[in-house]
């Protein structure tokens, strides 16, 4: 299986069906038992929350906190890029990566589009329609200097010097720009336990080889973890892609005393125009927005673990009968049942009771569409995922059962010589390494069970080794086919393969 993951010579969620077939024939496991593996509750949880990240995008609500955010924080670049990171950051740990990548490249780069228009072109934008009667463009080359030469309705002709170094400055800020987005989405999603797949892999494992946790990672401690960490790698790599691409100069960078350029004020009214194309919020994206935040409330609030939560009272006094997988499945359920337009309570719909009530009211159904259906779940739902964390979770149990994995960790003994912190870094390079040629999630199913194999051998908590390869699984920024948030930015032309391996 290892070897498939890596080469993909056949898709990955079909190689994780092969425990499925190999473990019943070679005597390892039982079928009923390892098909039982492919729906365990870490499986639900991420069903749950993705169905809840479906509804966030159906319903344009991500578009929407993006955009509004951008128009609070500005337009100088280096601010826009924080903004564009901190929106997409966000956004990733609650919905997708590719997602999230996919629906902020565009606005990125209409605002690139702008900011690297000509001052020639802005002034032609803002002229009204019918003062512009024609445009032609003469280029000139001289081995001295670039001179555009335009000659405008209005009979005026301008020299316009095009200087080579604001040219490649505009370039610098175009990698500069589309790089901090697919950045900010592979680490946005290490903040919550459903950000990213290997999250779920590590709470995955993490319950089947030590049943007997405590329930120790469920969302709100992976929060208290995760979120910090992840907003220091987030400030760190804003100030690494600005001091790349852009310099840093503190006055620039905040705007003290100076005024907005003219392509400035342009890329602001791209992002005031796509935010007034959105409308006001609307009764879906409310209802949406509401639901959301219940579930963030649930997940907080079920187990804080400084206090008892609403589960431990009402439901888990005994065992622990709710986790955050039936928290997650509560509020999708609940996407299926909230219309999706404001209900009409109005008892009196037959034209007999109202005559002149409008042909177009008595035609709507007494029950609007609810926020969700079925088909929009199953056309955006990457079922490929769930299929993968179950052959994980089916390998560990068939290694388990097998003895290989004491076996492994038997052969792990003499590391008990190095320091466990670098026992953690070499093996956190490693995975780094890895997961640049590899699917994150492969990369966490493949290693996290032979890791704590390895933590048990040379008696160290699993998680001072796990937890840090995990995060460095979904660190996969050096190559196009690392990720496809990477794949995604690398497509509109901005970047070589060498502007990501040196960033």
């Amino acid at each position: 299986m290892a070897v498939y993951w890596c080469t993909e010579v056949i898709p990955l969620a079909v190689t994780s069906l092969l425990p499925a077939i190999l473990f019943p024939m070679f005597g390892i496991l039982e079928s009923k038992k390892v098909c039982m593996q492919y729906l365990k509750d870490t499986n639900m949880l991420f069903v749950g929350g993705l169905i809840v990240a479906v509804a966030v995008e159906h319903w344009n609500l991500h578009r929407r906190i993006a955009l509004r955010v951008l128009l609070i924080v500005g337009v100088k670049p280096p601010l826009l890029m924080l903004g564009f990171m901190g929106v997409t950051a966000f956004l990733s740990m609650w919905i997708s990566n590719t997602a999230t990548t996919a629906m902020m490249v565009p606005i990125v780069q209409a605002v690139l589009d702008q900011m690297n228009s000509t001052e020639q072109d802005l002034t032609i934008m803002d002229q009204p329609m019918g003062l512009v009667n024609s445009v032609i463009e003469l280029e000139e080359k001289n081995a001295m200097s670039l001179t555009d030469v335009q000659v405008l309705g209005n009979g005026h002709i301008r020299d316009e010097p095009k200087a080579p170094g604001d040219r490649e400055l505009n370039k610098r800020i175009s990698k500069g720009m589309t790089l901090c987005v697919c950045y900010a989405a592979s680490i946005g999603g290490t903040a919550t336990l459903t950000g990213t797949g290997p999250n779920l892999v590590l709470k995955g494992q993490m319950n089947q080889l030590f049943p007997e946790n405590g329930d120790i990672l469920n969302f709100a401690s992976w929060f208290g973890f995760a979120f910090p960490n992840m907003i220091l790698m987030l400030t760190l790599s804003w100030f690494w892609l600005q001091f790349s691409f852009m310099g840093f100069n503190f006055r620039k960078t905040w705007g003290c005393g100076m005024e907005r350029s003219d392509k400035e004020k342009s890329a602001l009214r791209v992002l005031k125009e796509e935010h007034q194309k959105l409308g006001s919020i609307s009764f879906a994206e409310f209802s949406v927005l509401m639901l959301f935040l219940l579930l963030i409330l649930l997940w907080f609030s079920r187990d804080p673990g400084f206090v008892p939560g609403w589960a431990t009272f009402l439901f888990n006094k005994d065992e622990e009968y709710v986790t955050d997988a039936t928290v997650a499945l509560f509020v999708a359920l609940l996407l299926f049942i909230v219309p999706a337009t404001k209900p009409k309570f109005n008892c009196y719909r037959q034209n007999s009771f109202n005559p002149e009530q409008n042909e177009e009211v008595t035609q709507e159904p007494f029950f609007p569409a609810p926020l969700l259906d079925w088909k929009v779940v199953q056309r955006k739902m990457p079922w490929n995922i769930v299929l993968l964390l179950g052959g994980g979770f089916a390998l560990a149990s068939g290694s388990d059962a097998s003895g290989l994995s004491k076996w492994l960790g038997n052969q792990m003994t003499p590391l008990h010589a190095v320091p466990p912190w670098a026992i953690a870094v070499i093996l956190s390079l490693v995975i780094a390494v890895f997961t640049e040629c590899t699917s994150n999630v492969a990369t966490a199913t493949l290693f996290l069970p032979v890791f704590a194999s390895l933590s048990q051998s040379i008696e160290v908590n699993p998680l001072y080794i796990m937890i840090p390869c995990t995060l460095s699984a979904s660190f996969a920024f050096m190559l196009p086919v690392a990720t496809p948030p990477n794949a995604i930015v690398f497509s509109y032309g901005h970047l070589r393969v060498s502007d990501m391996v040196r960033s």
